[in-house]
């Protein structure tokens, strides 16, 4: 019996060795672009070649979404769910509230929400986050009101 168990196990870790040899690495050619120079800003007045480069400002005040994406994945799936419905992994023991249900939604402000991000409530603790992410995540938990 544990012969058979063994093997088994020995072709499982097989399939997923070879799953990640030919999935995991395989990056599409538009993935990548060559670097050019014209990617860094230029040493500015007495910066020899081994001086500083100054970081280009990014065009937009808009938070870059995969950053609020982000913060959502580590911060608020976990009790919220990945749609906000309250039905992640630990939402039922927590008691996370259906930030998608059109009643909650209607009793809450904006304000309220991020205020609840920095400070917590309940069980939920508090989250030290740039104002921009959660700002962003209070545009992402309006976004998935239901209809």
């Amino acid at each position: 019996m544990r012969r058979r168990h063994d093997k088994s196990l020995g072709r499982l870790l097989s399939i997923a060795i070879l799953s990640v040899g030919l999935f995991g690495c395989n990056s599409g050619p538009g993935d990548v672009r060559q670097w050019t120079a014209a990617d860094h800003d230029p040493p500015g007045p007495g910066e020899g070649q081994g001086g500083k480069v100054a970081a280009r400002p990014i065009a937009s005040d808009e938070t870059d979404p995969g950053l609020i994406e982000l913060a959502w994945q580590r911060n608020c799936s976990t009790c919220h769910g990945r749609a906000g419905r309250g039905d992640g992994p630990q939402g039922p023991m927590v008691r996370a509230p259906d930030l998608t249900d059109a009643a909650w939604q209607g009793r809450v402000t904006d304000a309220q929400i991020a205020e609840t991000i920095k400070k917590g409530k309940n069980k939920m603790p508090a989250f030290d986050l740039p104002q921009p992410v959660i700002d962003g995540l209070v545009k992402r938990v309006r976004t998935n009101r239901a209809r």
